[in-house]
């Protein structure tokens, strides 16, 4: 007998509404509103962060970096996805795949750890206000950033080294974009190791900063029950309110997609699961931030040589 035929796949198939062609141009101009808001409203705050110097704090320098991060994520799946909506059964090279796949992970990691260290600082902003500047320094500030990166770097890089490489001529993705899971479920060679790092890492990475903000906040709403005056309540509960708010919204839909039990194929409420941490929180951050935080409202208005209306 001769050796069994393998195929050696250089594209993939993505069936995300493939079968749902009237879904798919509902899905199309969803998207498209998303994707538009995303990229005006982090390029904004970026903008306004660089040029408004009443922003040159740190806590608008972790601002500027999560819209940063927020908006090479929507750069980097968000707008092929758009594009194979026009497709019944739309390709991806098996290279292009990976990059947008494993930059996807980069970019959640870094999100995940960076929502961490702006609880942080809000906390030494509330409880301790008078040291605030000698604990947020400049240098730390950044040292914080560039170690976050770095962790989601390395773990990025142990998850290319263990992915499969055997697919067995297996090539359709239920998926709107290249996703780690689905693309592990179609590999044929031993994914065991490859699966195991991904479930310990997602417990690593998810658990430890939700805990650490959830106990975080504990102690900020402490000391904001302490502050006498009611202005200062309602001043505290504003610039804590925002950053909460982006938390429940990102890591209450990333932790059901990593934490749960995987099943042998992709759901479609996986999907839908993963465009929310991967297209709505991009896009709902910036919305958050402006909308319910006044220096941002004013920063906007004295950029562009307006006066802010009362």
């Amino acid at each position: 007998m001769g050796a069994p035929n393998k195929t050696m796949v250089t594209e993939f198939i993505l069936i995300g509404l493939s079968e749902h062609p009237r879904a798919q141009a509902v899905f199309f101009w969803f998207l498209l509103m998303v994707y538009l808001t995303s990229l005006l409203g982090n390029g904004l705050i970026i903008i306004l962060i660089i040029a408004d110097s009443h922003l040159h704090s740190p806590m608008y320098f972790f601002l500027c970096i999560l819209s940063s991060v927020d908006l090479i994520l929507s750069n980097n799946a968000l707008p092929e996805i758009l594009v194979n909506c026009f497709f019944y059964k739309p390709t991806v090279s098996f290279y292009r795949c990976l990059v947008q796949m494993y930059v996807g992970l980069l970019l959640i990691v870094t999100e995940c750890v960076l929502l961490a260290i702006m609880a942080y600082d809000r906390f030494a902003a509330i409880c301790q206000p008078l040291h605030y500047m000698q604990i947020m320094s400049w240098r730390f500030c950044i040292s914080l950033v560039v170690a976050s990166m770095g962790f989601s770097v390395v773990t990025t890089l142990i998850n290319v080294l263990l992915q499969p490489t055997d697919f067995c001529g297996r090539n359709i993705i239920n998926h709107f974009a290249c996703e780690l899971q689905s693309f592990l479920k179609l590999a044929c060679s031993d994914t065991h190791t490859s699966e195991l790092f991904m479930h310990v890492s997602s417990l690593f990475i998810l658990i430890p900063p939700f805990v650490f903000i959830v106990v975080t906040y504990g102690r900020i709403g402490l000391a904001v029950l302490r502050i006498r005056s009611t202005q200062g309540r309602k001043k505290a509960f504003s610039t804590c309110s925002s950053h909460l708010t982006v938390v429940s919204v990102f890591y209450g839909t990333i932790m059901i997609m990593y934490l749960k039990p995987q099943a042998k194929s992709s759901s479609d409420q996986d999907k839908i699961i993963s465009l929310m941490y991967g297209v709505l929180t991009p896009m709902l951050n910036p919305l958050i931030y402006s909308l319910r935080n006044k220096d941002v409202k004013g920063a906007f208005w004295r950029v562009f040589g307006r006066k802010m209306p009362e």
